[in-house]
């Protein structure tokens, strides 16, 4: 009779241990990890949450995700190519029904979602295209018009003439080559403008800081600044200190928060707004239609716009 008490003790304590587990796990898969506990399982593979852009664009998946019933699973991949990879293997390795990817780099997003293809699980790639694979589906904004745009405000900005720098994004990736493409072409338009220089910052605030510092000594005539990401273009205010604005225009692009904020100061001339929880929303909306065997477009292109000081109230 001991025996069995003790036995049925033992049993009771590995529920309420078992319990408080499960409990710990949900609350683990809360938050940015997980925005729904039942559905079809969908992984987000994120490049960085360090990027404000990135965690609207996280927000709108996971708001979404909630409204279909989906289980979205969210990974940092922190800017670092050989993590994603991993994350995109555990992905599948995990009961994924979909994978929504926001490369790090798109050359090396291939590779990554190349087994999960062969098994004809659907992939999604969100502002950044993958290279040498063809995905489900493409949801991005139109970086190409967007830099186009950024050019001839820019040129505006500083009457048509001077010498200008560019900060670009993180090398590979999609949308530093279809900003920087964009930019370019437009701005050869402006026989008077030409380009002193440009380097990478990594679409990084701290790393453009340095950048913009390096590029102004080496090039003190520079008029124009044009940033591929918002972060950077912050940091090129902060490096250039009371010059911005005035001395030196800078034009930003993703309208975040931070970066509508210096266009409504004069620091910086415009930004390009996206819509970066537009582009969560639908990349879920089309992982949601792909595991139900819906079709897809194959491309899909999220407007810009240009925002001045003129139009900034509307943004904000």
């Amino acid at each position: 009779m001991m025996n069995i008490t003790f036995k049925r003790s033992v049993r009771a304590a590995m529920a309420i241990l078992c319990a408080g587990a499960l409990m710990a796990g949900a609350s683990a898969c809360g938050g940015s990890g997980s925005s729904s506990a039942g559905g079809d399982k969908v992984a987000l593979l994120v490049s960085t949450l360090n990027n404000p852009f990135f965690v609207d664009l996280r927000d709108g998946a996971q708001a979404e995700a909630k409204k279909l019933g989906l289980d979205l699973q969210v990974s940092d991949a922190q800017n670092d190519s050989s993590t994603q990879q991993n994350q995109a293997q555990n992905a599948q390795s995990q009961g994924a029904k979909a994978v929504i990817i926001n490369p790090v780099d798109s050359d090396a997003a291939g590779p990554a979602v190349a087994p999960l293809l062969s098994t004809k699980l659907p992939v999604i790639s969100v502002d950044r295209a993958v290279t040498g694979e063809e995905v489900d589906s493409h949801v991005a904004s139109d970086n190409v018009a967007g830099g186009a745009q950024a050019a001839d405000e820019l040129a505006k900005a500083i009457g048509e003439k001077g010498q200008v720098l560019i900060l670009q994004g993180t090398p590979g990736a999609a949308s530093t080559r279809d900003r920087g493409k964009g930019f370019k072409d437009e701005i050869k338009k402006y026989p008077g403008i030409t380009i002193a220089a440009e380097q990478t910052a990594n679409f990084d605030r701290s790393q453009a800081l340095d950048v913009a510092t390096n590029l102004m000594q080496s090039k003190p005539d520079a008029v124009g600044i044009y940033a591929e990401n918002d972060e950077m273009a912050l940091g090129a205010v902060q490096a250039l200190g009371a010059k911005a604005g005035t001395d030196v225009k800078v034009f930003g692009f993703d309208g975040t928060d931070d970066g509508l904020k210096q266009v409504a100061d004069g620091k910086l001339v415009g930004t390009i707004a996206q819509q970066p929880k537009e582009l969560g929303r639908k990349a879920v909306q089309n992982a949601a239609k792909l595991i139900k065997g819906e079709k897809v477009q194959k491309t899909e292109q999220i407007t810009v716009k240009t925002v001045t000081k003129e139009n900034v109230a509307d943004f904000q």
